[in-house]
């Protein structure tokens, strides 16, 4: 079994990959190969570099990106705090289950990108009506989740609150929430992504401003270095934002135990554990406790 790298050996492979792949994405396009995919169509690193540092000295650049964040993180933080709560509403109380799940389950399936329509109509404003798009998109991914990490608890640990004198404020604090945080941030870490999958699309559709308006006005002139920025943009931001919020689930969950998925980590880890096992004078084999004789 291979021993794991160190941290900054690990940072240093995942920096060469992305170099590594960078440069076969300027060896294509440098050379025009056109075997199968067309990549004398794409322009090349050096010319989407340049075309980026052109941007930056720019206003217009910040300025799509303020909107494109103020969007995202309006309608991302109006999603996770909604998502929760009609999660652990539908997974809490039948009545609500009954009330809210069939209408919520039929809108569920509809694409976010969809409802642009409807959000033109409804909205005063295309503003208002992105958000609401960016929102819809995170809401489904963390109201299915915070349910069913609510469900998937254990019954004695409310058992136990209500044993000691807790009510159903005390439950919902101290079981229900710390409990479904778990699978709350895998809601958000999904939801994030898609908030950002739907709002570039709706700035494509009917945004005045933004990272996705910018994008698609470059397409349509012809300037396929300035759709590479906005792409790059995007993914960076989208990364950004998602790991602030897996690193914001870590922080609060930090109480939960973690195995790390490195073999030889693990390994060491096992035989920690098996070393406070106690050992049999006569065999020399670890066995538990109610086995010894």
């Amino acid at each position: 079994m291979s021993r794991p790298l160190p941290k900054a050996g690990r940072y240093a492979l995942r920096a060469a990959s992305l170099a590594i792949a960078l440069g076969v994405w300027q060896l294509l396009t440098s050379l025009d190969v056109d075997l199968w995919l067309r990549f004398s169509q794409f322009p090349t690193v050096t010319d989407v570099a340049s075309a980026f540092a052109d941007r930056l000295s720019g206003p217009d650049y910040w300025t799509d990106l303020t909107d494109s964040l103020t969007r995202i993180l309006t309608g991302f933080l109006l999603a996770a705090v909604l998502g929760v709560a009609t999660g652990v509403l539908i997974a809490r109380s039948r009545l609500a289950e009954d009330l809210l799940g069939p209408v919520l389950e039929v809108v569920r399936p509809i694409p976010a990108i969809a409802l642009v329509p409807v959000a033109i109509l409804l909205f005063p404003s295309n503003e208002q009506g992105i958000v609401f798009i960016t929102f819809t998109a995170a809401f489904f991914p963390v109201l299915v989740s915070t349910r069913h990490a609510v469900r998937a608890l254990a019954p004695v640990w409310e058992e136990a609150v209500l044993t000691m004198g807790g009510g159903r404020w005390r439950i919902l604090a101290s079981v229900v929430l710390p409990g479904a945080l778990p699978g709350i941030f895998g809601g958000l870490s999904v939801g994030i992504g898609v908030s950002w999958i739907c709002v570039i699309s709706a700035e494509m559709i009917s945004g005045q401003y933004g990272v996705g308006y910018r994008t698609w006005q470059d397409y349509t002139v012809v300037d396929y270095a300035g759709v590479f920025v906005g792409m790059v943009t995007i993914g960076v931001l989208g990364w950004v934002t998602s790991t602030a919020v897996e690193l914001l689930g870590r922080r609060l969950t930090r109480w939960l135990p973690r195995t790390s998925y490195v073999g030889g980590r693990t390994l060491r880890r096992a035989r920690d554990a098996s070393a406070a096992v106690p050992v049999s004078p006569r065999t020399k084999e670890g066995i538990p406790h109610d086995q010894l004789v």
